[in-house]
């Protein structure tokens, strides 16, 4: 934890910053499962909403 102190003697706490590093580019098989991921997700909420509908 990195500590300053002013001139009236008010402490200042600052949490430690973690180490940056870039991201990589998704593989192919990610990219392929972000897509299911996307397409379950569209039809779960489609789902829902249809649900709603027919309910009301």
């Amino acid at each position: 934890m990195y500590t300053t102190v002013n001139e009236d003697g008010v402490l200042n706490n600052y949490a430690t910053e973690p180490q940056m590093y870039y991201a990589d580019y998704p593989a192919i098989w990610e990219q392929r499962r972000y897509v299911v991921q996307g397409a379950v997700a569209t039809i779960f909420v489609t789902a829902l909403v249809l649900f709603a509908f027919a309910v009301s």
